[in-house]
């Protein structure tokens, strides 16, 4: 039997009344990609918000590596090892690719905001950074400002910098949402890279996508779980097929 690292339970969340997430259950396995997926408003946003505590939820509760989270802060998640992307890349633009790395790099060593260090203090740390610079295909870029590289490579550097955290659950928030097809190709086998040493939980639109990365997929309606299973099963679930009725092939 697979090891769960991340188990929501009856998850629920209203605003003013109104229901965005009912009673969502879900769980992932260890060393899996496991990929959250839904038309337009079905609540995928409002569940990784709650499950990485962005938002608290209204009922029900969450449990990470045995410990229940439901309570816990952000940045308390993040510390225990489940560090998330966004959907906007979110780099610093007027630092080097390679101090992004590093800045992420300083932070288990709470020396993240020590500025006036000497910069001897922390060279060392150029090594490891260009280590996971090389990772995602930027290690010739180290020198560059992070406002010089093209939109695909700065959403490469975004998951860099998550990985420099060493997450045991990497979440990411739609990591191919506004790229082309030559880095979505490119970001995909850096998910599929990243998800040999660590979990994978992603929320993506792009169902090619999905269907070539996934072990496993959590189908959400109207903040409710549809469907869960592999691409297969998931594709010839009757009620997901209606649920995307109209929204195309490619997109959910």
């Amino acid at each position: 039997m697979a090891e769960i690292i991340l188990e929501a339970r009856g998850l629920s969340k209203e605003f003013l009344g109104f229901a965005a997430v009912r009673d969502v259950s879900l769980k992932v396995n260890r060393n899996s990609i496991h990929a959250l997926i839904g038309p337009n408003g079905a609540g995928k946003t409002t569940v990784f918000n709650l499950l990485t505590k962005f938002l608290e939820p209204t009922s029900g509760s969450i449990v990470f590596m045995g410990r229940d989270i439901t309570r816990a802060k952000a940045a308390d998640v993040a510390r225990l090892g489940m560090v998330r992307s966004f959907q906007i890349s979110a780099v610093f633009r007027h630092m080097t690719v390679r101090e992004n790395v590093r800045v992420a790099l300083q932070r288990p060593l709470g020396t993240s905001y020590q500025f006036w260090r000497p910069i001897e203090a922390i060279a060392d740390l150029d090594g490891r950074a260009d280590a996971v610079l090389a990772l995602v295909g930027l290690r010739d870029q180290g020198d560059l400002l992070a406002a010089e590289l093209p939109y695909g490579r700065k959403r490469a550097l975004e998951i860099a910098t998550t990985l420099a955290l060493e997450p045991a659950l990497l979440l990411l928030d739609e990591p191919m949402a506004g790229l082309g097809l030559e880095d979505i190709r490119r970001i995909s086998a850096l998910v599929r890279e990243a998800a040999k040493t660590r979990t994978v939980l992603m929320v993506e639109h792009n169902l090619s996508v999905v269907a070539d990365l996934s072990d496993v997929i959590t189908v959400l309606t109207r903040g409710r779980v549809l469907a869960e299973g592999p691409y297969r099963e998931v594709a010839n679930n009757t009620d997901v097929r209606e649920a995307y009725l109209g929204t195309g092939t490619g997109h959910a």
